[in-house]
């Protein structure tokens, strides 16, 4: 049996080299009881060695790391296009929509340009180069800080040009999809900005292909009840679609 250190030194490689680790796992890993586990993940925690999550832990890489838009805009293209493009059939005529920064919702954006008569809020930069021609479409951007990683603007500003509007359907991606967890993101102004996206809208839609599922980054945007309805790819676990139906929530697979 290792020592303590040796043992916590253990479990934080374990963690690193798999992104997470569940408390059952560690403890059979280690050879010591789930209580024991759960109190070596606790100091961990508190040592800012990892981040314990609902049944275990995850590493702090795991959930500080956001990829930049250039990086991840041609992973799972195929899943983002169904995905926006069931979105987009939820959209009427008439409708006030907002649109969240992201790779998928900018699927969105190049998908509306046969609507007539909508309104468009976003705080995304690629999303209003692809609308800014579109005459028949009212398109408004927030202002804020611009963050480079994501083109998109977040912070006080952002938060207070969305309080000056209310929108029948809002459009949100996710970097983390847990059902323990609920909806993630590494930065915190980007979190508070899609609270704020929540708050405004009646109603609210996430859209997530199956890499963000069981991913936690460090700042919650929400819990997976507050959503209105979710739009995810076929690749999605049968284990997320088993607990995703007993919380009760609407979702669409693609």
């Amino acid at each position: 049996m290792q020592f303590e250190e040796e043992r916590k030194r253990s479990i934080v490689q374990f963690v690193e080299q798999h992104s997470r680790g569940s408390v059952q796992e560690l403890s059979q890993k280690m050879g010591v009881s789930e209580s024991t586990v759960r109190r070596d993940l606790k100091e961990l925690e508190e040592a800012r060695l990892l981040k314990r999550t609902h049944g275990g832990a995850v590493s702090l890489q795991s959930v500080n790391f956001e990829a930049a838009i250039p990086d991840k805009a041609d992973r799972f293209l195929d899943e983002k296009l169904r995905i926006a493009r069931k979105a987009v059939e939820m959209i009427r005529e008439g409708d006030a929509i907002l649109l969240d920064g992201g790779t998928t919702t900018l699927q969105i954006a190049r998908e509306l340009k046969t609507f007539s008569n909508i309104k468009v809020i976003t705080n995304s930069i690629m999303a209003l180069n692809e609308l800014k021609d579109c005459r028949n479409i009212e398109v408004s951007i927030t202002g804020g800080m611009l963050r480079p990683d994501t083109m998109a603007f977040v912070g006080p500003m952002t938060e207070r040009s969305l309080d000056m509007v209310r929108v029948d359907k809002a459009f949100l991606g996710t970097n983390g999809l847990d059902l323990h967890e609920g909806i993630t993101t590494p930065n915190m102004l980007e979190a508070a900005t899609k609270r704020k996206m929540i708050a405004v809208a009646k109603q609210v839609i996430l859209l997530a292909d199956h890499s963000k599922i069981g991913q936690i980054s460090f700042c919650k945007v929400a819990d997976l009840t507050e959503m209105n309805h979710c739009i995810l790819d076929s690749g999605v676990p049968e284990s997320f679609i088993r607990g995703i139906t007993s919380l009760g929530v609407d979702f669409t697979l693609v």
